[in-house]
C-alpha cells in the first residue's frame, strides 16, 4: 500500500472529518516530507519510518480532532507539531497556537507554517506557563506533554476565569490509571474517551478535563 492510499483510507474511516480528504491528504504528505527533512538534522521525532509516521502522527491527530471544540485551539508541548498541525491544516477555520520552548523545534513549526500557508496557525517559543493568549480559548490539548497533573497545573491559566467553557484534554496511550490517582482535586475529569486510530492497534484515550469554577 502506498503512503497516499494508506492515509486516505485512515481520513475516510475518522469519524466527523468534514473536510476535503484528498486536499488534507496532500497537505498531510508534505507536512511528513518536511519532517523528514528535518529529521536528519533536528531529531523532530523518533519515528522515521513514513508508514508508521502516518498512523502514529498524522492519524493520531486527527482521531481526537471529533472531540476538540473550537474554534480557539492551545496544543501544549507541540514538539513537531502533534497534534496542532493536523487539526489546523483539518480545520482551516480554527486559530490554533503551538506552544513549544524548544528554539530548533519552535523554528521548524515557524517554518511548517509558512510552507503548507497555514494562516490559522501562530508559534509561542515559551514555557507554557509563562505565555499569555488574548482571545478565549476553547480547547487546550497536549499529546505526551507530562503527566495529567503538571499538564493541568502549568496550563490552567490559559483558560482564566472561563473555566465553564475551556477545556483540557490530554491524549494519553494505555489508560493512565496511576495519573488519575495523582491528578489534584482542583481537576475535574469530565470524559476519558477510548479512540480507535486507523491502522494502529495500540490503545489510544482521550482524558478530558476542566478547572473546577473558582
Amino acid at each position: 500500500m502506498d503512503l497516499e492510499k494508506q492515509l486516505l483510507d485512515g481520513l475516510e474511516v475518522i469519524p466527523g472529518l468534514s473536510t476535503d480528504t484528498a486536499r488534507l491528504s496532500n497537505q498531510l504528505l508534505r507536512y511528513m516530507e518536511l519532517i523528514v527533512k528535518w529529521n536528519s538534522t533536528h531529531n523532530l521525532t523518533a519515528v522515521r519510518n513514513p508508514k508508521s509516521m502516518i498512523t502514529h502522527h498524522m492519524l493520531d491527530s486527527l482521531a481526537s480532532l471529533p472531540h476538540v471544540s473550537g474554534p480557539v485551539i492551545v496544543d501544549v508541548g507541540s514538539g513537531a507539531g502533534f497534534p496542532g498541525i493536523p487539526i489546523a491544516l483539518a480545520r482551516p477555520d480554527w486559530q490554533v497556537t503551538l506552544v513549544k520552548c524548544s528554539q530548533k523545534k519552535a523554528a521548524f513549526l515557524l517554518q511548517a507554517a509558512v510552507e503548507l500557508n497555514l494562516s490559522n496557525i501562530s508559534v509561542r517559543q515559551q514555557r507554557v506557563e509563562k505565555i499569555t493568549i488574548e482571545n478565549k480559548i476553547n480547547t487546550v490539548i497536549s499529546r505526551a506533554f507530562s503527566n495529567l497533573d503538571r499538564f493541568m497545573q502549568l496550563s490552567r491559566h490559559l483558560c482564566g476565569n472561563d473555566a465553564e467553557h475551556c477545556c483540557f484534554i490530554a491524549m494519553k496511550g494505555a489508560f493512565p490509571d496511576m495519573e488519575l490517582m495523582q491528578l489534584s482535586h482542583e481537576f475535574n475529569v469530565e470524559q476519558i474517551i477510548p479512540v480507535t486510530v486507523p491502522g494502529l492497534k495500540a490503545k489510544r484515550h482521550l482524558i478530558v478535563m476542566r478547572c473546577h469554577p473558582k
